[in-house]
């Protein structure tokens, strides 16, 4: 496909499901509940034949060229606490400092707005992936790297996220946060496990509901061997093996380059 060329797969809903971090902030109703809407609202499917292809004013070979990065989606997944979102935000971090665009997509911050319309039954966490997995492309076609932190459950979900990707030839990163259910327990940061094994939390991942890990993850991280500054590294080094950064960014305030107050 030619650069800045969009296909029909954005017309179609090839990607599946996925959860965010059950239970967060901003996933409850005004009664304390949360939302149980399934997938869009009836008749947006009906109407989807009325969308319409617009050609790109930019392509994408010009506008990357003139941001100085290719664009890329590196998703992470895995039990929830398990660390996900903490390596996304020190990895946007250290590329924002370098002066590379970069944008982290967290579950709960989506369930917010865009998803907020969501439950948690697979239909819907199939929905949420499937949004957020469009956003991200776009976010990968602009130029940036999108950084992406779901649960995601189900592997054919997130197979369907990277097939998303491909069509658009769009580079996409899996990486898996491997920390076991028992230090995820421990951590429990949002008390969700503690409110499932209460019986008040109905299928959260891992205790509730099933979570699928990865066959052939391209990284995996999380496992204790190292602090999430450690992992964070690792996948900084990914991405410059892959050549998506020049290479791995220093730290801004270790350089002086960007005051701390």
């Amino acid at each position: 496909m030619a650069p800045g060329r969009r296909s029909g797969a954005y017309n179609r809903a090839i990607v599946g499901g996925d959860h965010s971090d059950h239970g967060a902030a901003g996933t409850v109703d005004d009664r304390g509940r949360p939302p149980r809407v399934g997938l869009a609202r009836a008749g947006a499917g009906e109407r989807r034949h009325e969308a319409h292809q617009q050609s790109p004013g930019v392509t994408r070979a010009l506008r990357w060229r003139a941001l100085g990065q290719r664009g890329a989606t590196l998703w992470f997944t895995g039990l929830p606490g398990a660390g996900k979102s903490t390596i996304a935000v020190g990895v946007e971090e250290r590329l924002v400092l370098a002066g590379r665009s970069a944008f982290l997509l967290d579950g709960d911050n989506l369930r917010r707005g865009l998803n907020r319309d969501l439950g948690f039954e697979p239909t819907a966490r199939r929905e949420n992936v499937r949004r957020t997995a469009y956003v991200a492309s776009l976010l990968a076609e602009s130029g940036s790297i999108a950084l992406v932190s779901l649960v995601s459950p189900y592997a054919a979900d997130r197979r369907a996220a990277a097939a998303l990707h491909r069509a658009e030839d769009l580079p996409f990163v899996e990486v898996f946060v491997d920390a076991p259910l028992e230090l995820c327990e421990r951590r429990d940061p949002k008390g969700l496990y503690a409110r499932a094994r209460a019986g008040e939390l109905a299928d959260l991942t891992g205790v509730g509901a099933p979570y699928e890990p990865p066959r052939e993850p391209d990284l995996v991280i999380g496992q204790g061997a190292t602090t999430a500054a450690g992992d964070v590294e690792q996948v900084l080094a990914l991405l410059a093996a892959r050549g998506l950064i020049a290479s791995r960014p220093a730290d801004a305030y270790a350089r002086g380059a960007i005051s701390s107050s």
